[in-house]
């Protein structure tokens, strides 16, 4: 816990527990989509081998997921986050995240890869994204775009060590071993972290948002002049357009993440130089959401997110190339950079033109959006490559859904918002939209 002065319930100067937060849901993020959605393409080629699946069928799996009980389940999370708080939510999802991976190293049949891959999407609608993005958002106010970068840190570190990890054990001990090691792991983690660490709100702990003093002014909260309610928002174009924008370039993001291993081990890359490439363009992501979660709290989060869509959607053009190396890794420095931007400045975005009173409903239906697509991308460009066995066309398509995505986060219209800055003091600073 803080430590607080029992006369304001302050925090030192030297120590705000909102940090501990983004600590808690850095972890969340690793395991639950880091280490999950990123390791598990590592897996493709053993679970071929060894169960006959295709390619298609592997990814097929985790979108009859999101279609069967992804959108009720992140539906209902949204629900439940706003009314008892992200902690319960979360450690509700916890179990979801690790038993499922157990089971996963002992499938013999396509169905249980079905009936596994839809209980580890409810997981992740409980404990993914959705609660932490809310968590962050909860805790931190001036300095919510650091926060989140720092939170989603965990996402992308996961991603680093996955490839590798996955990779490393798949070698020594086999994919099902493997599978049995990452979901003990993920449950020896995240319960206790859940239930010591994590607090739904500053509040719980007498605290304010960025550790603000309790005696001055509150800082006026982002959008404050926006509609709040969940109606006025699907009203509005900007949430369409929102929802749009971001559904379309993580698709492609997810696309291209998926089938990176099984493409450039078409190039005729060894597994362990692929797994390197596919963890290198991930540990480039982690200078991405740095730098992505400071120019959000400087500049129109709205155009920080377009920018970082617009490079990524030019740079997927160089998968044509990468059977030279140097393409390759091009690609994974570039790609990997814009992928900051992925999914930590959606609840910044909404927060920034509908505020935070109804955060958790409103990202669970962009969530929602978000991952079914995904895996309808993901399925697609397999289902290419089984007819025309190459990934020309899928690569073009997500080229351009990205870059699609781009302009529709820039048409976003933010009213003129208020900014606090990141260094003490609760002086206001007037911006005005781009």
């Amino acid at each position: 816990m803080g430590i607080h002065n029992k006369e304001w319930n302050k925090p030192t100067p030297r120590f705000f527990y909102g940090w501990l937060i983004a600590g808690a849901a850095f972890l969340n993020l690793f395991f639950s989509t880091g280490l999950v959605y990123y390791g598990l393409p590592v897996y493709y080629p053993s679970m071929i081998a060894a169960l006959g699946f295709t390619r298609a069928q592997l990814t097929l799996g985790f979108l009859v997921g999101f279609l069967l009980v992804g959108a009720p389940a992140s539906l209902l999370a949204g629900v439940l986050i706003d009314r008892f708080g992200a902690r319960p939510v979360i450690l509700s999802g916890v179990g979801l995240i690790g038993i499922p991976l157990i089971l996963m190293g002992s499938i013999t049949r396509y169905w249980q890869y079905e009936a596994l891959c839809m209980a580890e999407v409810i997981g992740y609608a409980l404990a993914g994204p959705i609660a932490n993005q809310v968590l962050i958002s909860k805790w931190f106010q001036a300095r919510r775009g650091q926060a989140m970068g720092y939170a989603y840190l965990g996402l992308g570190l996961g991603g680093v060590v996955s490839p590798i990890l996955a990779s490393f054990l798949i070698q020594q001990f086999g994919w099902r071993l493997a599978f049995h090691a990452i979901g003990a792991a993920a449950l020896a983690v995240l319960f206790p972290v859940g239930l010591l660490i994590t607090r739904s709100t500053p509040g719980e702990l007498g605290l304010l948002p960025d550790g603000a003093d309790p005696a001055s002014a509150p800082v006026a909260e982002a959008g404050a002049a926006a509609p709040r309610e969940v109606a006025g928002a699907f009203r509005s174009l900007d949430y369409w357009l929102i929802l749009a924008g971001s559904t379309l370039v993580l698709s492609a993001i997810h696309a291209v993440i998926q089938h990176f291993i099984l493409f450039l081990r078409d190039q005729h890359y060894a597994l362990g130089s692929a797994s390197r490439i596919l963890s290198t363009l991930l540990s480039v992501s982690l200078a991405g959401r740095v730098l992505v979660g400071y120019m959000a709290d400087r500049f129109q989060r709205k155009n920080t997110m377009a920018l970082f869509y617009l490079i990524l959607g030019g740079s997927i053009p160089l998968l044509f190339l990468v059977h030279r190396p140097i393409a390759a890794w091009t690609f994974a420095t570039i790609f990997g950079f814009a992928m900051g931007a992925d999914y930590m400045l959606i609840p910044l975005v909404i927060a920034e033109r509908f505020g935070i009173g109804s955060l958790g409903k409103l990202l669970a239906l962009v969530v929602t959006a978000n991952s079914m697509f995904q895996w309808v991308a993901a399925w697609a460009a397999g289902r290419l490559f089984d007819v025309y066995h190459n990934y020309n066309g899928a690569w073009m398509i997500m080229s351009g859904a990205a870059l699609l995505g781009a302009i529709a986060i820039y048409a976003v219209s933010v009213p003129s918002r208020l900014i606090a800055p990141p260094g003490p003091g609760l002086h206001l600073e007037r911006a005005s939209s781009g």
